[in-house]
């Protein structure tokens, strides 16, 4: 007689994915911070960590990155990912998990998106629609 699984629908990380995304985003925000990393490019911005999110497994990490004023993003990523081994050798002597998780590095785009709806919500023509209701 088959076993029948049943899927759970997804529900967003867990809280040990969560709790070790914290933990990644605060020691890569200290590495950052106190110039560590020696690469021009890295020295030369400041770089903000709003989020690192991992896989179920905690092996894999993406972690979300913002230069001030978002200027010279691409640059700025290259020099993440040329950097990338020494970066994930630091948080392994950081932090307190069983094996350090593969890294990848993204450009946080939330303020790009917030920033897009906010004109769309200013937008003369939205703002008759939402003064009808």
């Amino acid at each position: 007689m088959p076993r029948h699984h049943h899927r759970q629908p997804e529900k967003g990380p867990s809280q040990r994915q969560l709790r070790a995304g914290e933990l990644i985003r605060h020691a890569l925000a200290e590495i950052l911070a106190r110039g560590e990393v020696h690469d021009a490019v890295i020295e030369a911005h400041t770089i903000t960590v709003p989020e690192v999110r991992l896989t179920p497994d905690l092996r894999l990490a993406t972690i979300y990155v913002m230069p001030l004023g978002g200027r010279d993003t691409r640059e700025v990523l290259d020099a993440l990912e040329r950097n990338k081994r020494f970066l994930r050798g630091e948080l392994a002597h950081r932090i307190n998990m069983k094996f350090a998780p593969d890294i990848r590095f993204r450009l946080d785009e939330r303020f790009d998106e917030a920033e897009r709806i906010d004109k769309l919500l200013h937008d003369p023509r939205v703002a008759r629609d939402l003064d009808k209701e």
